[in-house]
Order: C-alpha cells, then structure tokens, then sequence
C-alpha cells in the first residue's frame, strides 16, 4: 500500500465505471479505476455495442432476401456465421481499446484486478486489488461501486455453454443451430429471436406474461408480435417453463400454457430471464449499506447509506440500462465534487431502446400506467404506412404513439415501433426534458422526407389535426 490516497475509486469499467473515472477527472478529482475484466463492460463487450453488430448482419440478409423489391436479383446467399461473430468480436475490442485511451487520456489510474472494499477510518476507505500479481491496497475518501450484473439462471437450468446458453454463448455461435427456444421476451430475447430467425433458425419465444416486450405499450407489444409470427417465430405467451431435459444434444423443454403441459424439443435454449446484480464478495456486509431484492439501494444521488461509497449503473435498481447508467455517474461525480444545482434522476424520463426488427422505443408512461395513474389523457398515433420516406425505404411497418396530459399538455408518453425509431427517440426525449407541450411540438417544423414526420402526425392526431392519416 501507498501514501496516496485518492478522491476518487471506482469500481467497475463498464458504462457507468468509466464515465464516472473521466467526469471525476475533469472535475480535477484524484481517481483510480478497478476492473476485472475488460474495460467497457458488459454493454461493450457482451451487450449493447457486439450485438448491435450481430443485429448488423441478419438486418443484411433479410435485405439480401428481399432484393427483388427494389430491382435487383442475389441467387445462393450464404451465412457464415463464424466470420458474422468475429466481425461482432472485432467492434467490442476496438471500443475497448478506445475507453483504455480516454481512461489514460484523463489521468485516470487503471488497477486490472477484483476489488474489496474495507473498513479504514470514518473518512477514508481502504480498497484491496487482487489481481495474477498478488493483492495491493489502495485509500480513497469516496467509493463508487459500479459493478454491474449478470444473466440469471433458472431454479432448475443453467448455462451450461453447450445446449443451454446465455447472451455470452449466443452471441459466439460455432455454428447455427437447426432450432432454438428462448425463454423470456424482454429485450435481449427479442434481439435474439430477431437475429436468429433472420438467419434462417427456428424460433420459439416463451413468455410468462400475456405479451411479449411486457414493458412496451400494448400496441406496441402486438405489432412486433404479429410481425414475429408472420416470420415463422413461435411466440407462447401465457407459458411458463417447468423443467429442460439434455439428452444427445437435444433439448427437451416442458412449459405449461394457461394450465395445460407440452413438450418442445430444440436444439439450443437461450436463457433470457433477467439479470442478478454483482454484489458478491465485495465486502459491503462491512458496511452500512442496503440490499434490496438484490440491488444497492441509494439515495436520488446514488449514495449508499454509507457515507462517502455511491453505486451506479446495474449493481443498483433498474431500470438497467448503459445510459442510465452513465447519467448516474456524472450525477453521483458532481455531488461528490460539491457541484451546486443537480437535478436527480428522473426515471420516467430514460428512453428504452430494442433493437430486434421491427425496432422499438419509448419514453416515458404507457397508456394503461397512465390510466392507472388516473391521467387525464389524450392519444395520438400515426402507422408507418403514412410516412413517405418509410414506404420509399420499403419499410412502413410500425407505428408512433403519444400520450398527452389533456389538462396541461405535458408529453406523458411516447412509444414507437417501426424503422430507426432508435435514433428517432432523442426527439421526444429532449421534448420531455424542456418540459414541452402539445402547442409546442405541434408548432415545431419537421423536414420533409424523413421518417421524424410520422412523430408530428402522431401528436397532431392526439388533438384531432393529423394532416395525412
């Protein structure tokens, strides 16, 4: 152990370790950065960016199959599916390799090695770093844990990396499997069902509740369901799985549908049942700190209950998310910078994102919590198939819904489903953030051909003026 003692230690190099280790810096902090693994985290380098690049590639072949549409003929399309997965490898170390150059960039000290935090002094906080060298400890006044999760395992099934996989093994096919059952349809097995079924496998989607993407909007929810089933996914709402048997190679997956049993056989099962927070053996039973339902409780700026140690990002509660994730660690840097006048994290205000084809967004409440909440509402929506620029794509699936207040105005909710509507809801995002009302948007001019015109309509026809539906 050194004298040194920093302002600053970070636990964890995902989205919300590393923002919150450069932002420190920038605020003239003295920061440390530990991780374990790779910088960038699960999002960078098992989720958000490496699937995106898989997504990529069965987007690809679905155009591909669907040339003629646009005059052109491709005869003996073939996937490979190793070099889909090596290009997928090849876009996570380039980004991880990037955070390395910011981390260095900003004076930020990077351990390589799993972290335990220990009990010093009332200010000062020890951090033990074991690493393949040996363990070394290092002080700081402030903590930031920033763990992150993992997938969840089932009772009676695991991830075995062979029959049964998680979003590790899925994204590091060998080869594709014949058939493929997924259990859980939030946006991981969407993605999957998405991917998979567009590279020519057989799909079936179990969910538990009545719709797939249960967080979404029930329109929502329905049109990527209708849009799966017409692409041959076996979507089973209503259905919970009861046991798997593995017999040469084989799955054998016993679900129950509104009572009755059934049996399904698969070649692959894929494991898309949420997530448990990394809290493991990193020494918070030393501390005042709160667990719920297995997740660091904080207060609105992300400190524990342990004075000086903050959490961030998935080790905490949901929703799970990289960007909330790096919100909260400029919010939970700046508080420990002394910065004045911060705004807590507004939760109804982080958009979602999916990005199975159709694509699907949303911000904000659903027309049923709304209703729930006894919101006096107005709802507008606008399909795709008014949209020119989506037509002229050969792309005008989907729809764009909003959800007034009626008697303030206020955007309460926005959700989409259709073309790009993952780039396309920063609009509505930065809508609800200014605090924008009817009478604003639908005075904001929208260029003309693009697919943001559909998000115009879809507020005008809330107040009974949609122009071209």
């Amino acid at each position: 152990m050194n004298n040194k003692i920093y302002d600053v230690i970070v636990i964890g190099g995902g989205p919300g370790g590393y923002v919150a280790a450069i932002r420190a810096s920038q605020l003239g902090l003295s920061v440390a950065l530990v991780e374990d693994k790779h910088l960038g985290g699960i999002c960078l380098n098992w989720g958000c960016i490496p699937t995106k690049a898989l997504l990529r590639a069965s987007e690809i072949k679905h155009m591909l199959d669907n040339v003629n549409e646009f005059g052109f003929s491709v005869s003996n399309i073939k996937v490979d599916i190793k070099k889909v997965t090596e290009r997928s490898r090849k876009v996570a170390s380039q980004l991880s390799a990037g955070i390395s150059h910011l981390l260095k960039k900003n004076k930020v000290k990077v351990f390589n090695g799993f972290a335990e935090i220990d009990k010093n002094t009332d200010q000062i906080k020890k951090v033990k770093i074991k690493s393949k060298d040996g363990i070394n400890t290092e002080l700081a006044k402030n903590i930031i844990i920033a763990t992150g999760a993992k997938s969840r395992n089932l009772p009676f099934v695991k991830s075995d990396g062979i029959n049964v996989w998680d979003y590790k093994t899925a994204m590091t096919p060998q080869d594709l499997p014949n058939s493929l059952v997924i259990i859980g349809s939030g946006a991981i097995g969407m993605e999957f069902a998405s991917f998979y079924n567009d590279l020519g496998v057989k799909v079936t989607v179990i969910e538990t509740l009545t719709n797939i993407l249960p967080n979404e909007d029930e329109d929502i929810s329905k049109i990527v369901q209708n849009n799966f089933i017409k692409r041959g996914i076996d979507i089973k709402t209503n259905t919970s799985l009861k046991s798997v048997k593995i017999d040469n190679n084989s799955v054998s997956s016993e679900i129950s549908t509104d009572g009755i049993k059934s049996l399904i056989k698969s070649e692959k099962l894929i494991l898309a049942v949420g997530i448990i927070a990394n809290t493991q053996n990193i020494g918070l039973e030393k501390f005042n700190i709160k667990i719920d339902k297995g997740h660091i409780v904080t207060n609105e700026y992300l400190e524990t209950d342990e004075k000086g140690i903050y959490a961030i990002g998935d080790v905490t509660g949901g929703p799970w998310l990289a960007h909330k994730a790096s919100h909260e660690a400029i919010l939970c840097v700046e508080k420990i910078a002394g910065l004045s006048n911060l705004t807590p994290l507004d939760k109804s205000s982080i958009p979602g994102c999916t990005y199975c084809r159709p694509q699907v967004a949303s911000i904000g409440l659903t027309e049923k919590a709304a209703k729930i909440k006894n919101i006096n509402i107005k709802v507008g929506k606008f399909p795709f198939i008014g949209n020119g620029k989506a037509i002229a794509l050969g792309d005008s699936e989907g729809l764009i819904k909003t959800i007034f207040n009626n008697d303030t105005g206020e955007l309460v909710g926005a959700h989409m489903v259709g073309p790009e509507v993952t780039e396309l809801i920063q609009g509505f995002s930065i809508a609800k953030k200014l605090e924008t009302t009817e009478h604003e948007l639908m005075h904001t001019i929208f260029p003309h051909p693009t697919l943001s015109e559909g998000m115009h309509e879809s507020v005008l026809d809330a107040y009974n003026q949609a122009i071209h539906y």
